[in-house]
């Protein structure tokens, strides 16, 4: 019987790759023959050591043309700001977290890329009285209606790893906390406890590789599954 996976790596186009998520899936990425990893950004920035992968840098009006020229299988989008970073400006916070993310989604769908796997967060929804999730909660609900032929939406809690010259204070502090502050967190509760970025990078590659079809929300438990698979599926690339 032949195999039925494709022959040589699949090619997924990365937004938000100098981000803590976008840099471990490159990481993870590079470390086999699985996937290989197109990203797209404004601007250069340092790559993780080791990284094989393609980058493009272009603005984001020209960002349709490069997904039309490398025709990725799927579109893994970690793009995110801060308040901090937004200047505490919501409009320019809105601008990233919801009018870049949608407009790079439907350059995707027109570019015909079938599969999209967005990072958002634990807590998004469009009713709630907080802005971040609300924006989140937007973000999502728009994508839904994007027309994608598979939709993963990963709700991952804190996020646990190092970022390379960005100093995030209040969320240094939480890490931290976090054993302490984890076995507390049941119930409803249970979404919001940390997980480590790597998990979420290797969820995001394993659920960018399934083909069927349907919109999927994955919190921290969910993630863990998809990671394992990942991890056996790089492995048997490993074994060939």
């Amino acid at each position: 019987m032949s195999d039925p996976r494709p022959v040589g790596p699949v090619r997924v186009a990365l937004v938000g790759a100098t981000g803590l998520v976008g840099r471990r899936v490159i990481e993870l990425s590079s470390a086999g023959d699985e996937v290989r990893i197109v990203g797209i950004a404004r601007r250069e920035a340092p790559l993780p050591p080791g990284a094989r992968m393609e980058m493009f840098v272009a603005e984001p009006d020209k960002w349709g043309e490069v997904l039309e020229a490398v025709r990725p299988r799927a579109l893994i989008c970690a793009l995110g700001t801060t308040m901090k970073k937004a200047g505490g400006d919501k409009a320019a916070f809105r601008a990233v977290d919801h009018d870049l993310v949608l407009a790079t989604a439907e350059a995707a769908r027109r570019a015909g890329v079938p599969n999209m796997v967005l990072v958002s967060a634990a807590g998004a929804d469009a009713r709630s009285k907080s802005f971040y999730m609300q924006v989140k909660g937007e973000t999502e609900n728009a994508l839904s209606r994007a027309g994608f032929k598979r939709l993963d939406i990963l709700h991952p809690g804190l996020l646990r790893g190092e970022r390379p010259d960005d100093l995030r204070f209040a969320e240094r502090a939480a890490m931290i906390a976090a054993p302490l502050i984890d076995p507390l967190l049941s119930g409803s509760w249970a979404r919001f406890r940390s997980v480590d970025a790597g998990l979420v990078a290797e969820a995001a590659l394993g659920l960018a590789l399934r083909r069927a079809g349907g919109r999927f929300t994955h919190d921290n438990e969910a993630m863990r599954r998809a990671a394992r698979e990942w991890r056996k599926a790089a492995a048997h690339e490993e074994t060939e």
